[in-house]
């Protein structure tokens, strides 16, 4: 969906996700032979990392055990090269293998049986062994004697699945099929361009819990071209690393949650003047008809290169083509357009990329992440999505249909006769849902209809706006649906 014009919305205080944790827990639900919670320790602390082969993210989880304290810092060394490049929910710093993490102000305080949450993201190479000691203020953690207290179990959902192409589904490393089912996650693709911060609301812990508790296991995040690449026309604050970090450590936060990320170019440049042009700008600060090939191309070798070492993040390549709405090419010619780029877009004021050039960008990465093709029209047509289908090396291609109430293709008899040859060949990921009724009668009939071919679905958008000019699915950040939002969120509580 077209992202909405500038917004300010109150970030909500950070939160330290409260859980106790009473053992050594790493990778994806592994309980290690680390000493089990014991009797008369001051502190325990919970281990957890998603890793990727070249880095990972690790989350730790202090359980104050002992009298309060207003103030913490743990620390624990590594014995191997890690090497840490970012973390959140507390200050983070590393001198050669020792690793230190102190509070943030707002989670300085911890009472008696209180915990707090940090996670962090670390390269390395060679082995990377779980760290075996910890201290709180010095004093040692997971402490001695006999065990009075039994291990805890993973986080919900443990780490996100590592993703695959077979046939027209989805899978995870074990083979077993994976339906991606969630919400979008909007602000990445416009705060940055418009000087109003990174994201639009809060992205910590306490957020993703909240849209955890929905029942989602994918989260989309729309993102913006200028603001990853660093241009000029970006507020230094918000561009470049500092963009590309923040995406970085959500990445890591939905994956510590068992969410699947899904990366998504958003806003791009060109300088579209022609028919239904929104804003007559090169900048990347509206949606443009198609990519473009100087920058749009580059964003995706960087993002390719950034996550190729991760198949649990899925790449989308780009949010909704229009050139089949521009009325300066016929049917056929636009589909061309679609695939090709270039001279293929014949009236275009810029020079396109088109799907096959952005795909061909991620794989010569070395990429192997399933990448999502969105349809033409806004995405919402797959009519020649087959015929035109981008070609693939690795066989990891899902399409992309998004499917509003206000969409020409929006009912059963289209879906059938269109939509359902696609998901009968390839993964079909309704990338974006939604109606603007403030109701919910639209999107429900379409999620039936999709469960009923194995699809994926993610409403748009998990965002505090109007749910008719958005829509929204909630009204608060700790996942207080809208009239619109409790219809996704009970199908999706509902879904097996």
């Amino acid at each position: 969906m077209r992202s909405l014009s500038p917004r300010t919305a109150a970030v909500a205080a950070l939160t330290g996700a409260i859980c106790a944790a009473g053992s050594l827990v790493a990778g994806t639900g592994t309980v290690l032979g680390a000493p089990p919670a014991r009797a008369a320790v001051a502190c325990e602390v919970g281990y957890t990392v998603n890793d990727w082969g070249t880095g990972f993210t690790a989350a730790v989880t202090i359980t104050n055990r002992g009298p309060a304290v207003n103030g913490w810092t743990l620390t624990y060394s590594y014995t191997g090269n890690q090497r840490l490049t970012g973390g959140w929910n507390g200050r983070w710093t590393q001198s050669g293998k020792t690793v230190t993490v102190a509070n943030e102000s707002w989670n300085a305080a911890l009472a008696t049986g209180a915990s707090a949450q940090a996670g962090a993201q670390f390269a390395y190479s060679g082995a990377n062994a779980a760290p075996t000691a910890f201290a709180l203020n010095g004093t040692a953690c997971n402490g001695g004697g006999e065990p009075t207290d039994p291990p805890t179990t993973p986080p919900p959902g443990g780490a996100a699945p590592k993703l695959k192409v077979s046939g027209n589904r989805f899978v995870d490393a074990a083979g077993a099929a994976v339906r991606l089912r969630g919400v979008n996650r909007s602000g990445g693709e416009f705060a940055c361009v418009q000087g109003n911060g990174i994201w639009d609301g809060p992205m910590d812990a306490a957020s993703v819990a909240a849209i955890r508790n929905w029942n989602v296991n994918a989260v989309r995040v729309p993102l913006n071209s200028d603001c990853w690449l660093g241009l000029d026309n970006v507020d230094p604050a918000y561009r470049g690393t500092a963009y590309q970090n923040a995406i970085r450590n959500y990445v890591g936060l939905l994956e510590e949650n068992g969410i699947t990320p899904i990366l998504e170019l958003h806003w791009s440049r060109g300088l579209w003047t022609g028919y239904d042009s929104h804003c007559q700008t090169a900048a990347a600060e509206c949606q443009k008809p198609m990519p473009d090939a100087q920058y749009a191309t580059e964003f995706w070798k960087q993002l390719g290169t950034a996550y190729k070492g991760d198949t649990a993040v899925v790449f989308d390549l780009f949010n909704e083509p229009y050139p089949n709405n521009l009325q300066t090419m016929d049917y056929a010619q636009s589909w061309k357009c679609w695939r090709d780029g270039g001279s293929a877009c014949t009236g275009l004021t810029y020079e396109a990329a088109g799907m096959q050039d952005l795909l061909d960008a991620v794989r010569a990465t070395g990429a192997q992440n399933v990448v999502m093709v969105a349809g033409s029209s806004y995405s919402n047509d797959l009519g020649q999505w087959l015929a035109q289908k981008p070609s693939d090396p690795t066989g990891n291609l899902a399409a992309a249909w998004h499917s509003y109430n206000f969409n020409y293709c929006k009912d059963a008899s289209c879906w059938d006769q269109q939509i359902a040859l696609v998901a009968a060949q390839v993964p079909l990921v309704a990338g974006e849902i939604g109606e603007n009724t403030c109701g919910h009668s639209y999107v429900d009939s379409l999620m039936t209809w999709l469960d009923a071919r194995g699809a994926s679905y993610l409403g748009w958008t998990w965002n505090t706006w109007d749910c008719s000019s958005g829509p929204s699915l909630i009204s608060s950040y700790d996942g207080t649906p809208t009239a619109y939002g409790a219809g996704l969120r009970d199908h999706l509580r509902s879904a097996r």
